[in-house]
């Protein structure tokens, strides 16, 4: 989608198809609405006062309006006045974007970043406008025998209405959140194919096939005999089981003043578990189908590189995606099997349905080469995290004060929210093992805590932090579909370091 901007004074005399104007709650009207609504004889009002109730996000269309140009005015509701804020405004701009959509509209002229916001300056509100359009427009037809054409979203361009003095915020802002939103619509197409189509192999092309658009991203794609050589017993116990061939995908992005850091780079490391069974451990078979979204970590990892390069950030960034399908089989790992780590740590596997851990520990232990100067994991590791934040906050794991600071921060600025967990080095005893170094459960007390702990085993040379996305990566029910989180949040998180 294409995002612009435009300078006016005289709204009513702007030519589009669908023009957007807020309107609060408690039946105030913006700016822009108060604009409209003069043009068109109180028109506005007179609609808002009888059946709109500004509800954030809620829309009413208005068609040729007397005394004004647009061919749709587009009532956006903003919520409460006195509780206006960021994810008000998101909502606002999600639902004009999809009230575009609905009226089949291909170029639209949105007020609502215009609306003032406290705290909260144009470029973050031009950001969020642009991610907001981009999620609402999403449409997923890539496994459909004939897709219809029709059906697909028809907005294409996006013109914000700012004041002249934040034409260079806002541009800035809109140019950031495209890329943001090519990125999580990349994440959420993987993360929705299917587990025969998205396999190890087409995230290790889809990396490649990056790497061709953007020139600043190199990658490397790794088969068996590779992994084998690095020693890497953890990961090649998981993709065992299965006929598909592993890949290890090891993305670098070098931005134009990287060579000059003084600092290594920043390690962003994906669980790529392309279809979970639970291997011998077998899954129940409800909602079974849903553990295609299992490499959604490795699908963040790509959409984050797919907006970091299409932004060119100054940075240097390395992605490490381990990628393989845990199935049952006569060569699948064995609960009681023991399997040695590429660290050389010896992991007793009481349970073979928490594998994201086993393939995870030797992307960590491969990070320690580049001498990063932050690392951090992404996985939908486990149900426990689900049980204690729900849906709506990403798990986020650390001993590192600083770095939680900047991961939380980010994740505000891009309402793409965490929520810091434990890590008392209390939690340890539970993974003892009488075989081994570790075991790779701890049992139901604190899962996602213990999962953590085993990880931190294998990240002690660096910074490091852990996001369980289990929660947030998609959504379920009649609404089933990836999300493309937490790339937002790990994009705001780079964007702060550069």
């Amino acid at each position: 989608m294409e995002f612009s901007t435009q300078t006016t004074a005289s709204l009513h005399q702007i030519k589009t198809a669908a023009l957007a104007v807020g309107v609060y709650a408690d039946g105030e009207l913006s700016p822009a609405a108060d604009v409209i609504d003069r043009a068109s004889n109180n028109a506005v009002r007179n609609v808002v006062k009888a059946e709109f109730r500004g509800r954030a996000g809620a829309t009413l269309v208005l068609r040729a309006l007397p005394g004004v140009s647009a061919q749709r005015v587009v009532l956006v509701g903003l919520g409460k006045q006195s509780e206006y804020g960021a994810r008000a405004h998101v909502s606002a701009e999600q639902g004009f974007a999809a009230a575009c959509v609905a009226a089949r509209v291909a170029e639209a002229v949105s007020t609502l970043a215009a609306n003032p916001i406290a705290d909260v300056g144009m470029r973050a509100r031009a950001r969020a406008a642009a991610i907001a359009a981009g999620a609402a427009t999403y449409h997923y037809d890539a496994t459909f025998g004939k897709p219809d054409r029709d059906a697909r979203p028809k907005l294409k361009k996006v013109v914000q209405v700012v004041d002249r003095a934040d034409t260079a915020q806002a541009q800035q802002g809109l140019r950031e959140g495209g890329a943001i939103a090519n990125g999580m619509e990349l994440t959420r197409t993987l993360g929705n194919l299917p587990g025969n189509v998205c396999t190890p192999t087409y995230l290790g092309d889809t990396a490649k096939k990056l790497a061709r658009e953007f020139k600043s991203l190199k990658v490397e794609v790794l088969d068996r005999k590779q992994v084998e050589a690095l020693g890497m017993g953890s990961f090649l116990s998981v993709a065992r089981g299965s006929d598909e061939p592993l890949r290890f995908i090891v993305l670098r992005h070098a931005g134009k003043a990287a060579k000059k850091a003084k600092s290594g780079p920043v390690v962003l490391v994906g669980k790529g578990i392309t279809f979970d069974a639970g291997g011998i451990s077998l899954k129940p078979a409800a909602t079974m189908d849903e553990m295609k979204y299992d490499m959604c970590g490795a699908a963040s990892v790509l959409g984050t590189f797919r907006a970091l390069a299409e932004l060119d950030l100054p940075l240097d960034v390395v992605g490490l995606i381990a990628a393989c399908e845990n199935l049952p089989s006569g060569k699948a790992n064995k609960p009681g099997d023991i399997v040695t780590s590429m660290s050389g740590q010896t992991i007793e596997i009481l349970n073979t349905d928490a594998e994201g851990r086993l393939v995870l520990c030797d992307a960590l232990t491969y990070a320690e080469r580049f001498k990063p100067s932050a690392v951090v994991d992404i996985a939908t590791l486990t149900g426990a995290c689900v049980v204690a934040l729900g849906h709506v906050n990403t798990g986020l794991f650390t001993q590192d004060d600083a770095l939680a600071d900047a991961l939380l921060s980010a994740g505000r600025q891009a309402l793409d929210t965490a929520w810091r967990m434990p890590m008392d080095d209390a939690y340890q005893d539970q993974l003892k093992s009488n075989f081994a170094d570790i075991a790779n459960i701890g049992g139901p007390p604190a899962g996602a805590v213990t999962a953590a702990c085993f990880l931190s085993r294998f990240a002690k040379m660096y910074r490091w932090a852990h996001l369980d996305i289990a929660g947030t990566a998609w959504r379920s029910g009649k609404d089933k579909g990836a999300t493309g989180r937490p790339v937002p949040l790990l994009m705001q998180f780079l964007l702060d370091q550069a």
